[in-house]
Parts: C-alpha cells; structure tokens; sequence
C-alpha cells in the first residue's frame, strides 16, 4: 500500500504548467497537472485511453469541436487517439490517469 497527496508541494507556475507523477501502479500512471489561469496545454492526443479528472479549480476541455466546462469533482474518458486540449479558467489541479504503457515524457512534451 502507497499514499500520496495531490496537493503536498503543489507549485502553480505562471510561465510553465507543472506536472509531476504521484503514483505509479502496475497498470497506471497517475499524474498531477497545476495550471495556473490562463494556461493552455496544446492539441494533443494520447496513444492509449486516458482519465481526466478535476480535482480543484476550472478548466475547459475541448474535443472534436465541441468545449466542456470542467469544474472540480468532475472527469472524462478519453478514447486513444481523440485530440484535445485544456485551458485552466482558474488555478487548476487535474488528475490524469495514463496506462501504463503511456508515458510521462510524452505529456511533458505538450508543455
């Protein structure tokens, strides 16, 4: 058994999203992502199905032409392959849950 905090060194960057991996099991990656306001995370898409998961704070997603406010408490599944791209309206801590098969350095790379 392993517990760790989403918020325990939280950091919100205004010039850079950060991210970090909390937990790490034998079939996901669960990673935190602080958006300060404002910030976009670029159209992307992930090779593998993903959770994305509010924790605090406000975002909007959008999706296949379409944006969904997301506020905290709530998530979505994400098929493999879907583009998307997130803008923090607010402060934001995000859970997203990767396979493990998925990599931390990808998501880095759309920061």
């Amino acid at each position: 058994m392993k517990i760790q905090s989403f918020t325990t060194d939280l950091v919100f960057d205004t010039e850079r999203i950060q991210t970090k991996v909390i937990l790490e099991t034998s079939f996901s990656k669960e990673i935190r992502i602080a958006l300060s306001k404002g910030q976009l995370m670029k159209e992307h898409k992930a090779p593998f199905p993903i959770v994305i998961h509010v924790l605090q704070g406000s975002i909007n997603l959008g999706s296949e032409g379409e944006i969904q406010e997301m506020n905290a408490g709530d998530l979505i599944t994400l098929d493999a392959n879907v583009p998307h791209d997130l803008r923090a309206n607010e402060n934001s801590i995000i859970r997203l849950t990767l396979s493990k098969l998925d990599t931390i350095a990808r998501v880095e790379s759309l920061i």
